[in-house]
């Protein structure tokens, strides 16, 4: 029996003329969500005037979704150029636990950026002494190294599976999905521990995320100003507004068994959440924020001077 050492990844296929102009706004796009979450790391670094804890978190993420939009966008560039467009079989593998590692990731920043809004806006007289600096690192590396211990397990099960042939993945990423569809024999076991640990990373901190906003929009509700509560909408507006385009396309796509979504279905959301998302999370939290404004103004200004 003949086993697969490498996938070919299909990605977006069509006419030469098409992959051309799909080309170069996949380059343009990947280029742009470097260079704007890159404007935020270095903000965040360099303006003292961010050096909160909530600017903290952000810049993280920030830095995430750069190393996030990587595990996919170099390669399904090299794909569209490529004639034979295959990945191996290892390579496949290390694309899809850097993917899912650092998109669990992901999900536990939003989790902690909406607890630290809870305490900033819910319980404001505690918040300094609760969200100390030496807290925050803590809650940067928990979110860090339990975003790497979530899916080893699941990936070693998968790659024990027996791949004998086709090695066609009609995606342009190493997912689980189009992966079970490849095995030779059906795997229903795995695929309900993978179904279970999707269903556990993304609804766990939704519900967290969901909880803490629900006491947020209560204090809110109360603030007898309407000046304090535009400056708290503000403030939460533009982290919903990632929480939705996120979690929004994660769900449809995981929350049941991956191998249920036609191939096409799959593509468009994982293009949504793993490339456009990254792309409009660093507009969002800078054209609604205005200290961030600020502070990427300055931070360009001294760049300029020093040039």
């Amino acid at each position: 029996m003949h086993f697969v050492t490498e996938f070919v990844l299909l990605g977006f296929p069509g006419p030469r003329q098409m992959q051309n102009f799909f080309f170069s706004l996949i380059l343009i796009v990947y280029l742009l969500t470097l260079l704007g979450n890159g404007a935020i790391v270095c903000a965040v670094k360099w303006d003292r005037q961010l050096h909160t804890p909530m600017y903290l978190f952000l810049g993280n993420f920030a830095f995430l979704e750069m190393w996030y939009v990587s595990t996919t966008v170099p390669n399904m560039l090299a794909n569209i150029l490529s004639d034979t467009k295959t990945i191996s079989f290892t390579g496949c593998f290390l694309q899809f636990y850097f993917f899912f590692s650092l998109g669990t990731a992901e999900c536990f920043f939003l989790s902690v950026m909406a607890y630290d809004r809870y305490l900033a806006i819910c319980r404001p007289l505690h918040y300094p002494s609760i969200m100390t600096g030496k807290f925050c690192l803590i809650l940067v590396c928990v979110c860090w190294v339990s975003g790497f211990l979530c899916y080893p397990v699941p990936i070693v099960l998968i790659s024990q599976l027996s791949f004998c042939g086709p090695n066609i993945i009609d995606h342009f990423v190493c997912d689980p999905g189009p992966l079970f569809a490849l095995a030779c024999i059906p795997a229903p076991t795995t695929e309900l521990i993978c179904y279970i640990l999707n269903s556990m990373i993304i609804f766990g901190p939704f519900l967290f995320i969901l909880g803490s906003y629900t006491l947020v929009l209560r204090a809110v509700f109360r603030v007898p100003s309407g000046a304090g509560r535009t400056k708290a909408f503000s403030t939460c507006g533009s982290h919903l507004m990632v929480v939705s385009l996120f979690y929004g396309t994660l769900m449809v796509m995981y929350v049941r068994p991956t191998s249920e979504n036609p191939a096409g279905t799959q593509k468009i959301i994982t293009l949504v959440y793993s490339v456009v998302t990254p792309l409009l999370n660093p507009f969002i939290y800078s054209l609604r924020n205005k200290d961030m404004k600020d502070a990427l103004r300055r931070v360009l200004g001294l760049g300029i001077k020093q040039n």
